[in-house]
């Protein structure tokens, strides 16, 4: 019988996972509102996604904006988005059978995200359960992604080598992840990201759907 090279694989939340642009859009809209602050559309906000709510507010709202309004807006967006954040998300279609499936063949899986912990948490817990053995998030101690800091936690939490182990997503920020981790890294192309920012920078291996994402990691060994 064949050993697997790989035993875990490491996933991003928002756009690889889960498609959780209408209710970032409708919380960061909400938030610039209350603030007297123009809205933005979708296609902004899918831009402005991959490093965390802190940069998503400082890049949704209006150039010049004081700093005091910035940090008043972003500690609103995270009580309200906490709160809104499952209305109207759910994961990518064949996302949740492929992780059921990885699970059953004794793939380690975990969850990084730039994503505050606890709202990461409850997503993971309402769509995933016990698929899911380790998610890490914004705690607003540990450096985000791109930092290969987090990596390194799960990592070290599963007991698993970086060279056993792949990471999945959908941006710049993913692939750059990948880089610092050292690991291989693959790409999928339904989330907030086209193809060609991916190979800007860097992106070797890409997915078009679940079943190609499985036969990829498949290939790793």
């Amino acid at each position: 019988m064949k050993i697997k090279k790989i035993k875990a694989v490491l996933f991003d939340m928002d756009g690889t996972l889960m498609n959780t642009l209408d209710d970032l859009t409708d919380s960061t809209n909400h938030i610039l509102e209350m603030n007297n602050l123009p809205k933005r559309t979708k296609d902004e906000i899918r831009s402005f996604v991959g490093h965390g709510i802190k940069w998503t507010i400082e890049k949704a709202v209006p150039i010049k904006t004081s700093q005091e309004i910035i940090e008043k807006c972003y500690k609103e967006m995270l009580v309200y988005y906490k709160d809104h954040s499952m209305i109207k998300t759910a994961p990518y279609e064949g996302v949740k059978e492929l992780m059921e499936k990885l699970h059953r063949e004794d793939y380690k899986i975990a969850i990084i995200t730039n994503k505050a912990e606890d709202s990461a948490k409850i997503i993971t817990d309402k769509f995933f359960g016990n698929i899911v053995d380790f998610t890490i998030g914004d705690n607003g101690e540990t450096p985000l992604k791109p930092s290969p800091d987090n990596i390194h936690r799960a990592l070290k939490n599963l007991n698993i080598a970086k060279e056993e182990a792949v990471y999945i997503g959908d941006s710049e920020v993913d692939v750059l992840t990948g880089k610092n981790s050292n690991m291989e890294m693959i790409g999928v192309l339904w989330g907030f990201r086209d193809k060609e920012v991916l190979i800007k920078h860097g992106a070797k291996l890409f997915a078009k759907d679940t079943v190609e994402l499985e036969k990829e990691i498949k290939k790793l060994g």
